[in-house]
């Protein structure tokens, strides 16, 4: 009866071992899926950074904003309203 096994094995291995090999993996995969604890998760680079430069505005001096009676938001000519800002006068 094993001289026939081994044979049977032997001839169709690909076929044998392809479906025990996928039920292993499957076995092997839920069982570390159920003891494996998840790391936990960190915050990404850009957020990082937006945390940072949020930060360094909020103690920088630049927190008070403009009046409003000055309206630096609103341009005195047409021409100002599109300005490139290597040409904008401070």
């Amino acid at each position: 009866m094993w001289p026939i096994m081994m044979t049977f094995l032997r001839t169709y291995a690909p076929y044998v071992t392809l479906p025990a090999a996928a039920v292993i993996g499957f076995i092997g995969y839920n069982i570390e899926k159920q003891f494996r604890t998840t790391p936990p998760s960190r915050p990404s680079v850009e957020e990082k950074r937006n945390e940072r430069l949020l930060k360094e505005i909020m103690e920088s001096e630049q927190m008070t904003p403009a009046p409003l009676s000055e309206k630096t938001f609103v341009p005195k000519t047409i021409f100002e309203k599109n300005v490139s800002p290597t040409l904008v006068k401070d």
